[in-house]
């Protein structure tokens, strides 16, 4: 396979544009040394020999300006695909200086020619190195045999002439041309490696269409989470940008899919999502809206096990986000701490956000990142059916997780422990999950307790039903109504007065979420132990 010389897969609408406008403004630079030169060589022979001289020389000054004239009013026009526009962009420099060669060649010999032939290959290489998006190699391939023609130049003028019959003169001339040739090359491709780093640091830290990024504030196996501002709203931003390790078409599609499934979602307590597109280089990513929080995970781990009309007041906002994608057949399947953000607004605080549909699953169709038997999501928070038959998972899937995490609420802890992801999804399978009190050393309300033991059933049937009736459920506790909104909002004081290690960007992200193949199981029960046939845990 021949390699490709493209600086970056351009192949997208605003790519494609930038490098047509780019090579464009190459051409015009072209156009204005050509003048330049045919100016300056046409005031000389007039000053020098009278109106009288070579035509064909002045033919040839003509035609040195129509390839980059050509090439300048064509990029103002209809946009060309990537492939075309590196074509012209290789064509206009070569024909150029072969131009310049061919000029020389017309012109009587002289050192003021010499140097003009030089002069006019050597700007063209290093302009073209400054303004065309080029890589080293291509740089290097496209100025070598530009070069090389002026070489050729030098080698047919090294006869000796009449006007210096010394062959060594001549000899002593092809060899510093052959030198400046050289060096004209690599000061250009030099110079592309120089500028295309740049822009390429500068395309994943710059700017991405009307978005500034800003510091990045989370990271994952998918991509990059960096804060960002909108050029003209100033409205701070989120914004998703898939890692160039994870830039296979499924990859792609995963991430794609993610955005397109959430961004269908409108309930407040589910994160926005604002835009979506493709770099300049081709990197997939998406605009969410910035949550200045932290996460439930990070909340237990400085603030310990939460009072019980807390969690019920965080558990019913996660519902509220569940139903409606329940509602509109999608499935979660990732619900854990560290993808349910706490954040507060003006008027409200503890509001939460569920974020990272990455592992969502459609009921109506066949999800194209899912594979018959294939486990995916995180072990801590896994349902027995996830487990033993994962294509069969519906919305009581999210139920169970969402009990999972009310359980680590209150209790501190998660509901199993294990050394290994075959232990813990063994303890999922077949053991019963302690009361979360047993973790305490103070009672916690029966009826909340019940409510999410009954979510951690073995048996889907024996959990609420849907999200909807579990919120119903949560709002019939008895602590329910006794959620100090006072409280929450000293609470919100006091973070906020802790200075900046009090509080972090909430963004979305999640550890250990884990892909396991059980194409090859027998029965339900022989899943713990053959699971360690492919497990795989990934940082998303």
């Amino acid at each position: 396979m021949s390699p490709s010389f493209s600086p970056a897969p351009l192949d997208t609408g605003e790519g494609a544009r930038d490098f047509q406008d780019r090579v464009g403004r190459f051409a015009r630079a072209v156009f204005v040394l050509a003048a330049v030169m045919a100016g300056a060589s046409t005031v000389t022979h007039v000053a020098t020999h009278g109106a009288a001289g070579n035509l064909m020389h002045q033919v040839i000054h003509l035609f040195t300006l129509a390839p980059s004239l050509a090439v300048w009013f064509r990029c103002r026009g209809k946009a060309m695909g990537t492939g075309m526009l590196e074509l012209v962009d290789a064509t206009l420099t070569i024909t150029t200086c072969v131009l310049y060669a061919v000029l020389g060649l017309s012109a009587a010999s002289s050192l003021a020619v010499t140097f003009s032939v030089l002069l006019g290959m050597t700007y063209t290489l290093v302009w073209r190195s400054i303004i065309v998006p080029s890589s080293f190699h291509r740089t290097l391939w496209i100025s070598a045999p530009a070069a090389a023609c002026v070489a050729v130049y030098f080698v047919l003028r090294s006869e000796p002439s009449t006007a210096d019959p010394s062959p060594e003169s001549n000899h002593i001339l092809v060899m510093f041309a052959a030198l400046w040739c050289v060096f004209a090359v690599f000061a250009a491709a030099t110079s592309s490696r120089q500028l295309y780093g740049l822009r390429v640091q500068i395309g994943k830290l710059g700017k991405l269409g009307q978005y500034t990024l800003d510091e990045k504030i989370g990271e994952g196996g998918m991509g990059v989470v960096h804060r960002a501002t909108h050029s003209m709203l100033r409205r701070p931003a989120a914004i998703k940008i898939l890692s160039k390790d994870r830039a296979s078409e499924r990859d792609q599609a995963r991430f794609e899919s993610e955005v397109q499934l959430t961004s269908q979602l409108a309930h407040p307590n589910t994160v926005s999502i604002f835009d979506y597109g493709r770099t300049a280089d081709g990197t997939f990513y998406y605009v969410m809206e910035y949550l200045n929080g932290l996460d439930l995970e990070r909340l237990v781990a400085e603030s310990g096990p939460l009072a019980p009309a807390r969690v019920i007041h965080i558990l019913a906002q996660v519902c509220g986000a569940l139903g409606e994608a329940h509602a509109l057949g999608l499935i979660h399947r990732d619900i854990k701490p560290a993808n349910i953000m706490l954040t507060e607004r003006v008027d409200e605080p503890d509001v939460v956000k569920v974020v990272d549909f990455g592992l969502v699953k459609t009921l109506e169709r066949s999800d194209g990142d899912s594979r018959t038997g294939t486990i995916t999501g995180t072990p801590m928070y896994l349902s027995p059916e996830a487990i033993t038959a994962p294509e069969t998972v519906d919305g009581r899937t999210d139920i169970y997780a969402l009990g999972a995490v009310a359980y680590f609420l209150l209790a501190g802890r998660n509901v199993f422990e294990g050394q290994t992801v075959v232990e813990l999804l063994s303890r999922h399978l077949f053991e019963q999950a302690a009361p979360p009190s047993s973790w305490l050393d103070r009672p916690l309300p029966s009826d909340l307790e019940s409510l999410v033991l009954a979510c951690l059933a073995k048996d889907r049937t024996a959990r609420p039903a849907s999200a909807s009736l579990l919120l119903t459920a949560l709002l019939a506790c008895d602590d329910a109504s006794r959620y100090d909104r006072d409280l929450a909002i000293a609470w919100w004081r006091d973070r906020r007065a802790r200075g900046p290690g009090g509080t972090r960007d909430a963004v979305a992200g999640s550890p250990a979420t884990m892909a396991v193949d059980l194409r090859h199981r027998n029965s339900s029960a022989s899943v713990a132990s053959r699971a360690v046939i492919a497990v795989g845990v990934a940082r998303r």
